[in-house]
């Protein structure tokens, strides 16, 4: 496996198992601009776009609504929650940490004590430099589980004053990035990344208890605009010190460009009333937004091997003559489809582990 640097998923939360609720209570707003996200963080490591966090800022959109689903869930016990999620999470993270893991021994590495962290994912899994392409996708798991863990205390600070702390979620990065450099180590990777993500999450909660329905437009849409004219400014203007303007490398750009780009969508939602009720006539979108939301954890963990895998199968295909004349090997968005084709063959795979994590009857597809 070549190595392959932190992005996007590097950017996804979401997956169907963050929601308690069964297929009655889906909303076909949020299912599809999950399954948006999912599709738009492949194409994202297959072409390496730097603009494409501009675009669709996936991430920030996966944690967005994965706050509003805790939100939900926290009715119950918050100890029946965590566990839920735990329980939910683990099963296809193990399965697919099995493969990763054993291929890693083989080609000789030795972990330390750290491969407790491929047991529960609370701080980065150590992996080689052979397989980092396989296993650096695992940040977003980290993230997700401390805002699972550290949900209860912040939804109970949000509803004690929600529009203030929703705003003051954006302190942390503003802090880290201006007076305060955390380590370079698995804590300040850490700190850093539940900084970036702090007010898409708690945007969540939001949507969920009725405070962005509530407020008015101006403000909303007004603080928006500048919060996405900040993030795009940062990257910008300081795209020769990351050498990039990709917002995965620049984090408080990412923080930023992410609050007001999510706080719109789900301004539209709340406000609005936008849904996507009506996909449920093009039943083949319909069904595939479906497949999407309840395999997200494996379309999310198989992804990177999948594309890794898609380079020596279209290798091979060189060998046939009929093959190198009419198929067009050489093209980016040609290893994109294998590496889709491999992802569906995992999904039949592994996918039911999603099933037997919620306690549901295993099936190849939802």
């Amino acid at each position: 496996m070549g190595a392959h640097r932190k992005g996007a998923v590097r950017t996804v939360g979401t997956v169907r198992g963050e929601g308690d609720a069964g297929p009655a209570a889906r909303d076909r707003y949020f299912d599809t601009l999950r399954a948006l996200a999912l599709v738009r963080v492949v194409a994202y490591h297959a072409f390496g776009w730097a603009w494409a966090g501009l675009v669709f800022p996936a991430m920030g959109v996966m944690f967005g609504l994965a706050g509003t689903l805790m939100a939900r869930s926290l009715r119950r016990p918050a100890g029946a929650v965590i566990r839920s999620r735990l329980r939910r999470l683990l099963p296809p993270f193990w399965c697919w940490g099995l493969f990763v893991v054993g291929a890693m021994l083989v080609r000789g590495w030795m972990p330390g004590w750290q491969l407790v962290y491929w047991v529960v994912p609370l701080g980065d899994p150590p992996g080689s430099a052979w397989g980092e392409q396989a296993w650096e996708i695992l940040w977003y798991l980290r993230t997700y589980l401390w805002f699972v863990l550290l949900s209860p205390l912040l939804l109970r600070l949000f509803r004690l004053a929600p529009v203030p702390v929703l705003l003051l979620s954006l302190a942390p990065i503003v802090v880290l990035q201006c007076l305060w450099q955390p380590p370079d180590d698995r804590f300040g990777t850490g700190l850093l990344d539940l900084a970036t993500y702090l007010f898409c999450w708690v945007l969540g909660f939001a949507h969920r208890d009725g405070v962005l329905a509530r407020l008015k437009p101006l403000p909303v849409v007004v603080l928006s605009l500048a919060a996405l004219a900040c993030g795009a400014w940062y990257a910008f203007a300081h795209r020769a010190e990351y050498g990039t303007y990709d917002l995965d490398d620049i984090p408080f750009a990412q923080a930023f460009w992410s609050a007001g780009f999510v706080t719109l969508l789900m301004y539209s939602k709340a406000r609005l009333g936008v849904d996507f009720s009506g996909l449920v006539r093009l039943r083949r979108l319909d069904r595939l937004v479906t497949v999407f939301n309840a395999r997200a954890v494996t379309v999310y963990l198989w992804h990177e091997l999948a594309l890794v895998l898609a380079v020596p199968l279209i290798d091979r295909l060189w060998g046939v003559p009929a093959f190198e004349a009419y198929l067009p090997l050489e093209s980016q968005w040609f290893l994109l489809g294998v590496g889709w084709v491999l992802i569906a063959v995992f999904v039949l795979l592994f996918g039911w582990v999603e099933d037997v994590a919620a306690r549901k009857r295993a099936r190849l597809l939802p």
